[in-house]
């Protein structure tokens, strides 16, 4: 029976970081690039409100997330356009964007709060997901979660075994050194940043369509900032970043879990875990900027004027 109670947290574990992993390798591409994007929370909190509309109007979760990945794409791509053409700060365009995003999803959101969405197949492998202690760990998944292990390996495939996966990484490296050798930067820059913003967009639908399934605003609860943070925590690998959204689910469910075991340790405590988590990792990850530099993207952050 313990074996059992563990495999279900461990799937709760991975249904949790599922999010996270998706909206963090959407942010590590944007990096990869040299674009920092602060704005994932607010892209999250867009496409939550888009996929559950769309989810609640169409009966079809798989509209849902090509309406939330829309969503979250096209906002990216207007916050493309402003910090790599016109430059704008990176930073406070992406908090703005975040402030936007927050808003926007909750007056938008306020004719569903009330809503719920039809009842859906239980999710897994078939007679796979029945078996004892495998099949809640292994085969029990909804589709995105499989779908989200296959995004990591192809990103890191892209990333690291393609040539455009190579000019992508030089453009964030040294984005005038690429624009001398003849490649778009600015053009790469855009694509990388809307492609990055899909995935986030994924990763909101996700939320409020299969993890909640339900629409309150703020949702998102600080999800956008965790994936943030997952980025650096992963060294800018995609790997990396699936074990830390891993990690990071464990520890939200190990929250849950102690609350349900009647854990005599006040509820506010518990809820900050995964939030001290995060900032912890990012304290230890401080300490040593050499390994940082080393592992950075050497641009990011950084804005690209073409031939200055």
């Amino acid at each position: 029976m313990q074996v059992e109670a563990l495999a279900l947290l461990l799937a709760a574990s991975v249904n949790s970081g599922t999010a996270l992993a998706l909206a963090a390798l959407g942010l590590l591409v944007n990096e990869r690039a040299g674009v920092l994007n602060l704005g994932a929370e607010g892209l999250m909190l867009v496409a939550a409100i888009a996929g559950f509309a769309a989810a609640v109007h169409t009966h079809s979760e798989f509209l849902a997330f090509a309406a939330g990945a829309a969503a979250a794409g096209a906002l990216s791509f207007l916050f493309a356009l402003l910090v790599v053409f016109l430059n704008t700060n990176q930073y406070a365009t992406g908090l703005a964007l975040s402030l936007f995003g927050s808003g926007f999803s909750a007056f938008v959101g306020v004719p569903y709060t009330q809503e719920t969405l039809a009842e859906r197949a239980r999710p897994g492998l078939g007679a796979l997901a029945r078996l004892p202690v495998l099949g809640p760990l292994l085969f029990s998944f909804h589709p995105i979660v499989y779908l989200t292990v296959l995004f990591v390996v192809g990103v890191s495939w892209f990333l690291f075994r393609s040539k455009g996966g190579l000019v992508l990484r030089a453009v964030g490296e040294s984005p005038e050194a690429a624009y001398a050798l003849g490649y778009p930067v600015r053009r790469i820059r855009v694509l990388a940043v809307v492609a990055g913003g899909a995935l986030c967009g994924l990763a909101g639908a996700f939320i409020s369509v299969v993890y909640t399934p339900l629409w309150v605003e703020g949702m998102v609860a600080g999800k956008g900032w965790i994936a943030l943070a997952l980025t650096t925590f992963a060294t800018w690998r995609p790997a990396r970043v699936l074990l830390g959204a891993y990690l990071f689910g464990g520890v939200t469910m190990l929250e849950l879990h102690l609350q349900g075991e009647g854990v005599d340790v006040p509820m506010q405590f518990l809820t900050m875990l995964p939030y001290l988590a995060t900032i912890v990792v990012l304290v230890l990850i401080a300490r040593n900027p050499t390994w940082i530099r080393a592992n950075m993207p050497a641009s990011l952050g950084k804005a690209f004027h073409p031939g200055a």
